[in-house]
């Protein structure tokens, strides 16, 4: 498996990529996959680890930093647009169908967390899309709304708003608009915020486990604005008949979201739960990611083997 640094445009930002091409003999060019990360992350991140994996079964994967972070350009910095995450991943699939080694007729895309939600909006949009395939996949603007356990007070939301308009008109008058910081000081206040589910963010993001220096702890506000319409669930039904695989934990309490997506496809679909796991889990814990790449493998190589 080789590792290469390339970049691609999206709607006129440059986003930066890694593209992982397997190194066993190939008599013609490979099945691909966009491997997007999640909301905050790199592909320095979990979505590198699984861009590699899956180029050591066979597939060419390409892991993109999303436009406004990571080492893609765009301001402001940390900018979570639903409409631009979307276009990174046509974008994405549009670079791959420029590569030799590419099959373009045998492109699929892979979301992690937030990226699942967005790779199903590109997916329905996208027909040079073949398959579509989640890992504790969610709608990020879902998450901000109603928790990520789906039961957060409608207040919390309306609070935020308040805070992203007061920011707005900060900017406006050429003060400092601030931003929303994304994680707590302590893994105690994540616990706090957040039970189970944030102190693993906490842990994932903010120590040794998974940290990386172009991470964002915070957001720009107009991000939270930006997700109060967004539906990432709206096109599921478009897919169909093309397939979808979405991969959970067990123990995710993010997991009703992929249920309700699983509830609008009108193709093929699988929900696969992984004993034990919990939605952070499968970022990283090789006991966990094993057997979701080994359910990946399986789903891509059955639905990329041949074009048409």
């Amino acid at each position: 498996m080789a590792r290469t640094t390339v970049s691609f445009d999206s709607a006129g930002i440059e986003i930066a990529a890694h593209l992982y091409t397997p190194d066993t003999p190939a008599s013609g060019p490979r099945p691909a996959l966009v491997v997007g990360h999640p909301g905050t992350a790199v592909k320095e991140q979990t979505s590198g680890t699984y861009a590699q994996l899956m180029a050591e079964r066979g597939f060419v994967a390409l892991a993109f930093d999303a436009a406004y972070q990571g080492a893609s350009g765009g301001l402001p910095r940390g900018l979570e647009d639903p409409a631009q995450r979307v276009e990174d991943f046509k974008a994405a699939v549009s670079y791959l169908t420029t590569r030799k080694e590419v099959d373009a007729e045998r492109i699929g895309l892979l979301g992690i967390c937030a990226s699942g939600g967005y790779s199903l909006t590109a997916t329905g949009g996208d027909h040079r899309v073949r398959a579509v395939a989640t890992v504790s996949g969610v709608d990020v603007a879902r998450q901000f709304r109603l928790g990520a356990d789906g039961s957060q007070d409608p207040a919390v939301f309306q609070a935020l708003l308040d805070a992203a308009a007061a920011a707005r008109t900060a900017a406006a008058r050429g003060e400092d608009p601030g931003a929303l910081p994304v994680f707590p000081e302590t893994a105690e206040q994540a616990g706090a915020l957040g039970g189970e589910h944030g102190i693993e963010g906490f842990e994932y993001y903010c120590t040794s486990r998974g940290q990386h220096e172009r991470s964002t702890k915070s957001l720009p506000w107009q991000s939270v604005d930006k997700l109060a319409f967004f539906d990432a669930f709206l096109a599921v039904p478009l897919i169909g008949p093309r397939p979808i695989l979405q991969i959970i934990g067990e123990r995710a309490v993010t997991a009703w979201m992929a249920v309700e997506a699983h509830q609008r496809a009108t193709g093929p679909k699988e929900l696969h739960r992984i004993q034990g796991a919990s939605h952070v889990d499968l970022y990283d814990k090789k006991q966990y990611i094993d057997p979701a790449v080994d359910k990946l493998t399986d789903f891509f190589t059955t639905h990329l083997t041949t074009a048409g």
